[in-house]
């Protein structure tokens, strides 16, 4: 039998002990739940970077995973905090647009507000609902309990506005969706995209006053320090900066607009 599985993902930064203290609370429920931590370096309150990072990662899990996301700007207020499933994942957030980018796959299914305090840890507290509601309830749902337990229906989730690329022509106008670890800008134009514009003259990336010319297949396929475009592997338009950081030198954040010429 295959131990349940857990993902945290939050803002929390790997130097505090919440997400020790969210571990310890669902293993002092069931000691045999598997936890893995995707990230806890999210930008400190970008729901929106959070979405991200769960669309690309979730898929991957096996079914039946339990994805547990605080980025919870609006933590302590009366946001509600859901349970949902989208697919074959599960998922306990913040009501806050976290979860819109799954939605655009997949409509949800058992989502639920988490209403039944009965299950949580006591004293809640305002600032902490991470440790205090979602991690007892994720430990009891991987441990056989169902969602109806855990409070009525929603009928509408939060989502957030997505940026989606313009074509005008021969070009491609998009942004930079967010910036990863490494200084790449990823932007919102994917392979498909990119295709439908391809054409005998090679393509051009522009972004902050800087343009690329063509798109290479890989990091290694440039000098140190250059400033290049590829298709990185979550199949999106990356601008980087081999060995370097794109970001830091374009001075760029999310947002920044991005055109590609055909």
């Amino acid at each position: 039998m295959p131990r349940p599985v857990i993902t945290l993902t939050t803002d929390f930064g790997t130097d505090s002990s919440y997400v020790a203290q969210m571990k310890g609370v669902i293993l002092s429920i069931n000691r045999e739940i598997e936890i893995v931590d995707i990230t806890h370096q999210v930008p400190p309150q970008d729901v929106r970077h959070a979405a991200l990072v769960l669309a690309e990662v979730a898929p991957r899990f096996p079914r039946g995973t339990l994805h547990i996301c605080v980025v919870d700007p609006g933590v302590g207020t009366e946001r509600e905090i859901v349970f949902v499933q989208i697919g074959t994942q599960f998922f306990i957030a913040p009501d806050n647009g976290v979860l819109s980018r799954l939605l655009r796959r997949a409509l949800p299914r058992h989502a639920v507000k988490l209403r039944n305090q009965t299950i949580w840890l006591h004293p809640v507290s305002d600032t902490f609902h991470g440790r205090d509601i979602m991690a007892p309830v994720a430990a009891c749902f991987v441990s056989g309990a169902h969602p109806e337990l855990f409070g009525p229906p929603i009928e509408r989730l939060q989502t957030l506005d997505w940026p989606e690329p313009r074509m005008e022509g021969r070009q491609i106008c998009g942004c930079v969706l967010y910036v990863d670890s490494f200084g790449n800008l990823i932007t919102n134009i994917d392979q498909q995209q990119i295709e439908q514009v391809s054409g005998t003259k090679e393509l051009s990336v522009s972004c902050a006053g800087r343009t690329v010319r063509g798109i290479v297949r890989a990091y290694g396929h440039a000098d140190a320090g250059s400033l290049v475009a590829l298709i990185g592997s979550n199949g999106l338009l990356e601008i980087a900066v081999v060995q370097g950081s794109a970001a830091r030198q374009l001075g760029v954040e999310a947002g920044q607009e991005v055109v590609l010429t055909g």
